[in-house]
């Protein structure tokens, strides 16, 4: 992969139309000319995906679900821990990155990953609670995302964790204790995530701390290829689904 393939990369996201008349077929029409060269790109801009997992205690036997997995990248992180788990869940709504994704699975020898085709807010495993839930860059492209972490706090067992990676922008007057963002941050960064249907939110972290206990929260900014002045914001959250109290 070198410059060529980043060229290929930048052209579907900034200058190709992206058409649909629904959300999936928009994603399809954003990630299928590009879906081959995907994971080069995006191990430099999207960062904190190892930190998150690492931060994921999975028990032996446990469930994971991964909303908008795309290719499947987030799994490498996993190493052998992926072997000790009962079934991996990755769910997404672009047929090309999933077709990728399968493909990654067969040459590993992940035979407890099951690529599904599906929406994050309505999607339940068949098999039952699960233990586990991440999003990684997917909440800020899911239009309806409070009710796709609705989703995922229905589907985890009590004691389940929740992570999270996202891009993100500050709300204007943070709560005590979190990052804030000035005016330039607060109004490039989500017109130019914008563009490709990527909408950065100043509301996930409130609602993340709201609907799961923190177990850690990170606030970062990582570089973006091709904007060397530039550092975008993103944070890292791992939550935990409290036991409802017995009446």
């Amino acid at each position: 992969m070198g410059l060529l393939s980043d060229l290929k990369i930048l052209y579907h996201m900034t200058v190709k139309p992206i058409r649909g008349k629904d959300h999936a077929a928009r994603l399809e029409s954003f990630y299928s000319g590009q879906a081959d060269a995907y994971d080069d790109f995006r191990r430099r801009l999207l960062q904190g995906r190892g930190d998150l997992v690492a931060a994921l205690d999975a028990p032996s036997g446990a469930v994971w679900v991964d909303m908008g997995a795309g290719t499947g990248a987030n799994l490498e992180f996993l190493g052998d821990r992926i072997g000790d788990l009962s079934r991996v869940y990755a769910v997404d709504l672009s047929p090309s990155l999933l077709a990728v994704l399968r493909k990654r699975a067969e040459t590993r020898g992940w035979g407890n990953v099951v690529p599904v085709e599906a929406d994050a807010t309505v999607f339940q495993p068949p098999d039952g609670p699960a233990d586990i839930v991440t999003f990684s860059y997917s909440l800020s492209m899911i239009p309806d995302w409070f009710a796709a972490l609705e989703n995922a706090r229905r589907m985890l067992k009590p004691g389940g964790l929740l992570g999270a990676v996202d891009f993100y922008v500050a709300r204007k007057y943070p709560s005590d204790g979190l990052r804030r963002h000035g005016l330039f941050t607060r109004s490039f960064w989500p017109i130019w995530f914008g563009t490709d249907n990527v909408f950065l939110s100043p509301d996930h972290i409130p609602y993340l701390h709201r609907h799961f206990a923190p177990l850690r929260f990170e606030e970062r900014r990582s570089k973006v290829p091709y904007l060397p002045f530039l550092r975008s914001p993103y944070y890292v959250f791992v939550g935990k689904k409290e036991a409802v109290p017995q009446a």
